[in-house]
């Protein structure tokens, strides 16, 4: 019999999330569904997707009919995975792991060792499936996701058809849904190759295209604080703002990713789909209403508004670098080429800035600023909105004192929110301004343990609920912007990149780039 999912109980002193989350506001509870995880013993399994799906339970929001199957070469016996999910689990949860809790969870939990490219392998996997299906009182409803590289995308979605996993079509029942992870393929024409090749399995309705930026909370905020609020919308336009900047910085270097990242680099790992849909959210039409399409399609014609950056622009509008030997928080740390892993010799940037517009209506002639490296001084994600200033008269009047002009940001993370910098008058008798924040932060507001991004991407794919995730057209057109790029870089000459010690903001081109036309990159 399937285990009940636990009753919330209220916390002492609840947050106003754990008050919403207990049933002041009825949750949306997942569909009935089996999760297989190709990939299921892989590192994002464990730091990720266990975790998500651990709160989830927690949190009362996975149906009483529910089992996550890892799927990888690895044998391992149910005990063995359930083992190794706890303990990922005690180290990645955004919460407490409690045993109770745990022990229930866990019997919904389960492994099979099977190839990816390999018939019998999947005829086992089917087997041991409708096993547990039965078992657990499962309608048959799948979502297969890919959590392995995306090299090995098109031959495991050719197993599931070679396997008559997937019924076609996303109206039909029991359903079928496929989720991909970022970033597919190398450039356009892979990114073609890798969508036709999964078009032929799957309908595009049902693949989910995931980005986990856009599970973030303060992401899903950025509409509501544009369209939600007439004191905002109005002013997001070139009449008003002057310049917008998107800044996703890392400490971390590449660790044990470099095999991966000699692949991708920063331009395909960070800009191709975190940085520009950022953009796509700033700086989109409202939606004429919260339909997945609608959404999407206002959010596709920004990306296809993009001024293209090619040939002799991309040495003027994009920056690139590699960071060298550095400090980070006073430990001395390696540069990238001697990172274990790294090609001796390697060109793979891990720090990208760029200048681009939004050749629209509203956002004409309005710069937009990227930067993304790893490294870097601090971990921050935040979207700034530099509004224009106010004339030079009345309180503007000193040239050798110019004010400060106001600023939007928004904390992607850390220390999630956003802030309104504005000028305001020092108290006493002199006539003097002082720049002064006001400030939310979701933490003060909402409690310390408000969801994951991939909680509520996942909740989201076995609802049917595409709306935070990628659209084939959306994807390609990010392609059609990037590529470019990464073929005037291929073509330039072989000399070793930029370089900038770890713990600096990037190379000095970077400064450059922006100071070129009389701004600077803020200080966070």
């Amino acid at each position: 019999m399937a285990d009940p999912p636990p009753t919330a109980q209220a916390p002492a002193d609840p947050s106003l999330f754990e008050r919403l989350a207990i049933g002041h506001i009825k949750p949306v509870v997942a569909s009935p569904v089996t999760l297989v995880i190709f990939g299921g013993a892989g590192d994002l399994a464990r730091r990720k997707l266990l975790p998500a799906l651990y709160n989830l339970y927690v949190d009362g929001l996975l149906p009483a009919q529910f089992a996550a199957v890892g799927v990888g070469r690895t044998q391992m016996s149910d005990d063995a995975y359930r083992e190794a999910a706890k303990k990922g689990v005690t180290e990645f949860s955004r919460r407490p792991l409690d045993e109770r809790s745990w022990e229930t969870f866990a019997r919904s939990l389960f492994f099979v060792a099977a190839g990816l490219e390999d018939a019998r392998s999947f005829a086992s996997l089917g087997a041991r499936l409708d096993v547990i299906e039965h078992e657990r009182g499962l309608p048959g409803n799948r979502v297969y996701y890919l959590a392995v590289p995306s090299t090995l995308f098109v031959p495991t979605v050719g197993s599931l058809s070679a396997a008559r996993f997937v019924a076609r079509g996303a109206d039909r029942q029991p359903f079928a849904r496929l989720v991909v992870e970022k970033p597919i393929g190398r450039d356009l024409a892979s990114a073609k190759a890798i969508d036709d090749e999964i078009a032929k399995v799957f309908d595009e309705a049902q693949i989910f295209r995931i980005d986990h930026y856009l599970g973030k909370e303060t992401v899903q905020n950025i509409l509501v604080l544009r369209f939600a609020n007439s004191i905002f919308e109005p002013l997001f336009n070139k009449q008003y703002v002057d310049h917008v900047q998107i800044t996703v910085a890392e400490v971390d270097g590449v660790g044990t990713r470099a095999g991966y990242y000699e692949e991708a680099g920063a331009l395909r790992d960070m800009v191709q789909n975190h940085l520009l849909q950022l953009v796509t959210l700033v700086a989109t039409e409202p939606p004429h209403s919260l339909d997945a399409d609608a959404v999407r399609d206002e959010k596709l014609e920004i990306i296809e508004s993009l001024r293209p950056i090619r040939g002799a622009d991309v040495s003027r509008s994009v920056v690139r670098g590699q960071y060298g030997r550095g400090h980070i928080m006073g430990e001395p740390v390696p540069g990238y080429l001697e990172e274990d892993g790294v090609a001796p010799g390697s060109r793979t940037e891990t720090f990208v800035a760029l200048e681009t517009y939004v050749d629209n209506w509203r956002w004409a002639g309005v710069p937009f600023f990227l930067r993304t490296g790893k490294r870097l001084p601090k971990r921050a994600s935040e979207i700034a909105v530099r509004f224009k200033s106010v004339p030079p008269v009345l309180f503007n009047a000193d040239p050798d004192g110019r004010l400060d002009s106001n600023v939007l940001s928004i904390r992607v993370q850390p220390d999630e929110g956003f802030a309104l910098l504005i000028n305001s008058k020092v108290p006493g008798p002199r006539l003097r301004n002082y720049p002064v924040t006001m400030d939310f932060r979701y933490s003060s507001t909402f409690g310390a343990s408000t969801p994951e991004a991939y909680e509520r991407l996942l909740l989201d794919v076995m609802n049917g609920d595409a709306t935070l995730f990628m659209r084939r057209d959306a994807v390609e057109a990010a392609w059609r912007f990037v590529t470019p790029i990464l073929e005037a870089w291929a073509g330039s000459p072989a000399t070793p990149l930029p370089s900038y010690a770890a713990g600096d903001w990037g190379p000095a081109d970077a400064d450059r780039l922006i100071e070129s036309t009389g701004r600077q990159w803020r200080t966070l």
